[in-house]
């Protein structure tokens, strides 16, 4: 009895046990967004520390709301892109409205653009809405989403984080240098901001991990992904310029005017190089103030399938009786069920009966002897 209960203390005091016991029962970890937000980013050192750079322009929306509260957000992109003396312009709108609570409050995030394209998501007490932007009769209506896991967080941080993408799109090279050696602050929005001019950096060393190469179709890739991978692997930046305002207390970046251009190698037999100019402006207002955002107006239920298929399965005699879960089932038609009981009934009119096959084997006969 002395000996089991010496194991049983030896293991109770086993350091491998304790880990496990302590990781077990340790409190969950919060949120991505809410553990960086409780990284110190110190902005006056953005121009030294190429890292805290990356970070202040690379902040997400969620992060951005847990630092600053509520806030609206609008940014504005320019895209031109020119080869052999053809231009093409487009110009793409951002909002998002973000109230109180923090990564899990109430937001209203908008994408638009001069193409007559765009997506507007809500997310209200937990309720995800969602609607086009565009269409014959203008804005179509909203639409509950139950089934659209992340489509809010993903559109919430595509509309805040326009400045990030120019960032990845220059290939990290937005580099920040102080305006002034001697006073490099200004207000904006009642706030103290750090002020820093943008040029462009130099090339970064290729520190992330080495992907394996890319797997080409048997037939080739499409015309479309192979420009768009030759887009990706050729783009060269050729200039950078701008200035932001980056938050003292919180290293957000309150206001941003940058200016950028490079050069995509035209491929062998195409049509010579492509140059893209971009230039996009950024925005914060309402910083810290109580913003409602209220349910939509007659918006839609959410439905297993658009209504599109559905009335062509119905035109061609193939419509669905049930329906998924959580979806009202449509009035049956009385005539079917009638139909479906006759069908279950049993017969009342007499049947032959089948004569049974014989149970007895018919007697072997042995072929006579000549």
């Amino acid at each position: 009895m002395v000996a089991l209960s010496l194991c049983a203390l030896a293991a109770c005091t086993d350091p491998a046990d304790k880990a496990a016991k302590k990781r077990i029962f340790s409190p969950e970890d919060p949120p991505q967004a809410v553990a960086a937000a409780s990284e110190k980013l110190p902005p006056q050192d953005a121009a030294d520390n190429p890292a805290i750079a990356r970070r202040i322009l690379g902040m997400g929306a969620a992060e951005a709301t847990e630092r600053l509260g509520a806030h609206h957000a609008v940014a504005t992109i320019d895209w031109e892109w020119t080869q052999a003396g053809k231009s093409i312009r487009l110009k793409e709108t951002r909002d998002l409205v973000d109230g109180p609570g923090g990564i899990s409050g109430d937001f209203a995030a908008k994408l638009s653009n001069t193409n007559n394209a765009g997506l507007e998501v809500l997310r209200v007490g937990g309720r995800v809405f969602a609607r086009n932007t565009w269409g014959r009769d203008g804005e179509s209506r909203f639409r509950e989403r139950t089934r659209d896991r992340g489509i809010a967080e993903r559109l919430r941080e595509e509309a805040y984080g326009g400045l990030g993408d120019v960032d990845e799109l220059f290939r990290g090279r937005l580099k920040l240098t102080a305006q002034s050696s001697a006073d490099n602050t200004a207000t904006f929005a009642d706030r103290t901001a750090w002020k820093y001019t943008v040029s462009l950096g130099d090339a970064r060393p290729d520190q992330g991990p080495k992907l394996p190469p890319v797997i080409a179709p048997r037939n080739g890739q499409d015309e479309t992904t192979r420009r768009r991978q030759h887009f990706f692997e050729a783009r060269s930046p050729v200039s950078l310029q701008g200035d932001l305002l980056v938050d003292a207390k919180t290293s957000v970046v309150l206001k941003a005017h940058v200016v950028g251009h490079l050069v995509v190698k035209g491929e062998d037999g195409g049509a010579g190089d492509t140059e893209l100019r971009i230039t996009i402006d950024t925005a914060l207002s309402d910083i810290g103030k109580n913003v409602t955002i209220d349910l939509p107006k007659d918006f839609m239920p959410d439905e297993d399938k658009p209504d599109g298929v559905a009335a062509a399965l119905t035109r061609f005699g193939l419509s669905r009786k049930n329906v998924d879960g959580g979806v009202p089932a449509a009035a049956a038609d009385p005539t079917e069920d009638e139909a479906a009981d006759e069908e279950d009934k049993p017969s009342t009119t007499p049947t032959a009966t089948p004569t049974p096959a014989p149970t007895t084997r018919p007697p072997k006969t042995r072929p006579k002897k000549k």
